[in-house]
């Protein structure tokens, strides 16, 4: 959400109600495999790859399936959607190998793949003994054989789309793969020739003439030059996809100084009040601190905060600021400070009295257990024996009940286990009880190790965001109204925007499936009007971020060949070259018999290059030249000299004088075989894949939804 909105939101007061969801764990395979996916045509059609039709209604509940999955660490919707994109080209595409090739998973596959030596990290984490940490088979399968018969169950679909297909598919990808890998095979005739080209050096006698004795200027490459060199070369000016290319001003609206001061006032006179107050939690609750209270205290090494020396320094109660921290006016209060550890290496056993709100053990029972365990340990009783019998913390009962935990923890641990850990010392032997919104019980722990002790300084922070106000933001979207009402062209947009000293900046080749915007960042509305707008039209204001956009349509680039405006750039010094190489050869290169001859005509000296590596195509004190290479090691140029050669940095004529192997006793024709196979093989499958997502015919309809 952009800063703008956020400041509207906060006037406006608008509550937003978050629904979570929920996944069933697991379901009997046989619910899974041959389920037909329901298509609606009155949804529309997302994609058609090779034939194959993506209802919009199926790419959406993948959508939410993938976000359900990824919980509060989802990426943005927008993302989403592109993986879930990615990921159905290629389920369908290999769907269709593997059935072309008849390729499946059976039942019994199925089972070996669920049940056997290695399964799924999802399926065996959730039956994980906690003790040995082996793979409860036997309670998975009985569980599968029980939630069988849960036919009705609304979430079986999406744990079969979410867990149990990805499987399948994996299973079978490593089965295509497999298939390619072990087809692979490089004859030994390849390998030998493959050797001895490696190991040959080349001697040759060569004139150059260098493309750059002749001035760019004086030459012009004409659009139909451009065009000429594209059609001979047509796969490097090919465009998978259609492109716009923007052009856009835009108006600021982030916090003017006028903003700022007003921040400034605000916090300073909040000063006396928050010196003051008692409860500095309570306060800044009240004033709603744009960094919460944390009521905790922080290693001195660890206080990544402007002025932090100084911060230090105060005495209780004293204050200083306000400052600057980032985008916030910030004072800093000290509370107070103790000695701490870096890091606490305890061991604990837990006696639950609830769990989630469902009571495990009355209190007095749960209280009389763990003052016998803690009476028992202290006595000399064999601490992993107790954990094993009488902890109820899963998560410690194959570690003996130890847990380390470093400082930044602090925080998430429950505060009275985390005050025995770090604010006491190391061999202290405690009980507390603990109450938090997963669980309560009583804790008995013990403190094995502190490491690195440090002061540590409790520190509250009352701070308020440097924020535009109404005013700027108004006048902000005002200014882009006014230009986009008054310029509807590219020349009436250019001409305003150099009157008013608007810097004009570029987004080119935009995508249709694009979200991001190069400049601007993510605006998926931005890039639909790119689409639906006609050449140089002006678009209204966007709103992106802090800023407020107007855009311009200057270029409109359709999927296929480039145009000669757009491949002018990649273009236009190769058809300059060839120009150079002609006249070259014909003011330069008039004949002779002799190299020398041609050195002569060519008012050039002969060089010689006599370690020209076929394996690499470069001419020392050249560069990169692989046709010039190529001559070095052809047999009917061996003691002729060749026509002209038009190279990469000049025009070349080229006499072989010899070529010879260099020994090479680092490798053998056999391990050079190898080292074909084996490479062959890594790449086999990868690009067996990326060639059947190139030559799939895909429709894709994802714009007029998204």
């Amino acid at each position: 959400m952009s800063v703008i909105q956020t400041i509207r939101d906060k006037y406006a007061a608008v509550v937003i109600a978050v629904i979570a969801l929920s996944l069933i764990a697991f379901i009997a395979m046989d619910a899974f495999v041959g389920r037909n996916r329901g298509m609606s045509s009155r949804n529309g059609t997302v994609a058609k790859i090779n034939g194959e039709t993506i209802s919009r209604t199926e790419f959406e509940k993948k959508v939410t399936l993938m976000q359900a999955m990824y919980g509060q660490q989802a990426p943005p919707r927008e993302q989403l959607t592109s993986n879930v994109w990615e990921q159905s080209i290629d389920e369908i595409v290999m769907k269709q190998e593997y059935d072309k090739l008849g390729m499946q998973i059976s039942n019994k596959e199925l089972n070996d793949l669920l049940f056997g030596a290695n399964p799924p990290q999802w399926l065996s984490q959730q039956f994980k003994d906690a003790t040995t940490g082996e793979f409860k088979v036997n309670e998975a399968k009985e569980y599968f054989k029980n939630i069988k018969k849960q036919k009705n169950n609304p979430n079986l679909e999406m744990f079969e789309e979410g867990y149990l297909m990805p499987t399948i598919y994996q299973e079978l990808r490593t089965k295509y793969m497999s298939l390619l890998s072990n087809s692979t095979y490089i004859p030994k005739w390849m390998a030998e020739k493959s050797f001895a080209d490696q190991n040959s050096i080349a001697k040759i006698s060569y004139v150059s003439v260098p493309y750059t004795s002749i001035t760019d200027t004086t030459i012009k490459a004409s659009d139909d030059d451009i065009k000429a060199y594209m059609m001979k070369h047509k796969d490097l000016f090919k465009q998978e996809d259609a492109t716009r290319s923007v052009s856009y001003i835009y108006f600021n609206a982030s916090p003017s100084g006028q903003d700022s001061s007003k921040v400034l006032g605000k916090v300073s006179g909040l000063k006396n009040e928050f010196g003051t107050a008692t409860d500095p939690e309570v306060f800044l609750a009240k004033e709603v601190s744009d960094l919460p209270y944390l009521n905790g205290y922080t290693l001195g090494s660890k206080m990544q905060v402007p002025n932090a020396d100084s911060i230090k320094q105060l005495a209780d109660g004293q204050m200083f600021g306000p400052y600057l921290d980032g985008k916030n006016y910030t004072i800093a209060k000290m509370i107070g400070r103790r000695m701490m550890p870096d890091s606490a290496k305890v061991r604990h056993i837990l006696i639950k009295t609830a769990e989630k709100g469902q009571s495990t053990f009355s209190d007095s029972l749960a209280k009389i257990r763990i003052d016998s365990i803690s009476n028992a340990a202290k006595g000399g009783a064999d601490f992993n024996a107790l954990v094993l019998k009488y902890s109820d913390d899963q998560g410690s009962k194959n570690t003996k009940g130890e847990y380390t935990f470093t400082s930044t923890q602090f925080s998430n641990l429950s505060k009275e286990f985390a005050e025995v850990a770090f604010y006491g010392q190391t061999g202290d032997k405690k009980t507390v009880k603990v109450e938090n919104s997963t669980y309560s019980g009583y804790h008995y722990i013990e403190v094995l190790e502190q490491k690195k002790v440090e002061m540590a300084y409790k520190v509250a922070y009352l701070a308020k965001a440097i924020e535009p106000s109404i005013e700027t933001i108004n006048n902000a979207n005002n200014l882009a109204q006014q230009f986009a009402a008054a310029n509807r062209n590219k020349t009436s947009f250019d001409a305003s925007a150099a009157k008013q000293t608007l810097l004009v900046q570029s987004a080119p080749d935009l995508k249709q499936s694009d979200y991001n915007v190069p400049g601007l960042g993510e605006n998926r509305q931005f890039v639909r009007w790119a689409f639906e707008a006609k050449k140089d039209e002006v678009s209204e204001p966007f709103e992106i971020g802090d800023k407020y956009v107007v855009g311009v349509l200057t270029t409109i680039t359709e999927k296929g060949l480039m145009s000669v405006t757009k491949a002018r750039a990649q273009a236009e010094q190769a058809v300059i070259n060839e120009k150079k190489a002609q006249k070259i050869i014909e003011t330069k290169f008039k004949g002779g018999s002799t190299i020398e001859d041609v050195a002569k005509t060519a008012g050039v000296s002969v060089m010689i290059a006599d370690s020209v590596s076929y394996a690499q195509p470069f001419i020392p004190n050249v560069g990169n030249e692989p046709k010039v290479v190529g001559a070095s090691f052809n047999k009917a140029l061996q003691g002729k000299v060749s026509e002209p050669i038009a190279g990469n940095t000049g025009v070349f004529v080229v006499k072989g004088e010899s070529v010879s192997a260099a020994a090479n006793t680092t490798m053998t024709v056999d391990v050079l075989r190898k080292q074909m196979e084996s490479q062959q093989k890594q790449m086999g499958g990868y690009n067996s894949v990326n060639a059947l997502k190139k030559a799939a015919k895909i429709d894709d309809n994802r714009f007029e939804f998204y």
